[in-house]
């Protein structure tokens, strides 16, 4: 073979080379860029669905790390919306049983987390329900009967979370345990809040 022919047969060979590099890195750059675009238009509709309701900071906080998940689909947010509100639930009845196991309570204080306690666990009972009912859904054809049900049980949640903290009035409660009820139950009830107002 002679130099010129090895030349060519070189920059050719280069040439396509150097043409499948810039092919296989347009091909990651546009990957990257249409997943970049799809997580902000992702973020978008977890911000429009949280702008609708009582607390939208507090509600795109506890969603958008779950935007590649939830995508654009109105299920998969309020299945997510209640998972997240069904695990804080168990975080703040833990608080309270915690608080309620405390030494030293006032019979009055000791009441409240009681019953406080209580309506955690009637919270967590509606919520696990509206996750059976929201993972029915798909196939039923009773589905505005079934978003009812929903509403209502996401309604009773929120109040048994303020029945909790209006046992506070006219009550003599230390400092501790007020702050202690309020930050588990008045969180959870911005959550459940967001929740109602997305269905």
């Amino acid at each position: 073979m002679s130099s010129s022919s090895f030349q060519l047969v070189f920059i050719f060979c280069f040439s396509i080379l150097l043409l499948l590099i810039m092919s296989t890195s347009m091909q990651t750059v546009s990957a990257a860029t249409t997943n970049k675009a799809s997580a902000k238009t992702y973020k978008k509709f977890i911000k429009s669905a949280c702008n609708s309701t009582t607390y939208p900071k507090v509600c795109y906080k506890a969603l958008s790390p779950s935007a590649s998940a939830i995508k654009t689909d109105t299920n998969k947010l309020c299945n997510i919306a209640l998972s997240f509100t069904l695990n804080a639930t168990y975080n703040a009845s833990s608080s309270i049983d915690s608080l309620s196991k405390m030494k030293g309570l006032s019979p009055s204080e000791k009441e409240i987390t009681h019953d406080c306690a209580e309506t955690t666990g009637e919270a967590i009972d509606e919520l696990e329900k509206s996750l059976k009912t929201l993972a029915n859904l798909q196939g039923s054809d009773h589905k505005a009967d079934e978003m009812n049900d929903l509403k209502t049980w996401v309604s009773a949640i929120l109040t048994d979370e303020y029945t909790c903290t209006d046992e506070f009035d006219g009550q003599k409660v230390s400092k501790a345990v007020k702050n202690t009820i309020n930050k588990s139950v008045l969180y959870l009830a911005s959550i459940d809040q967001q929740l109602f107002d997305s269905f």
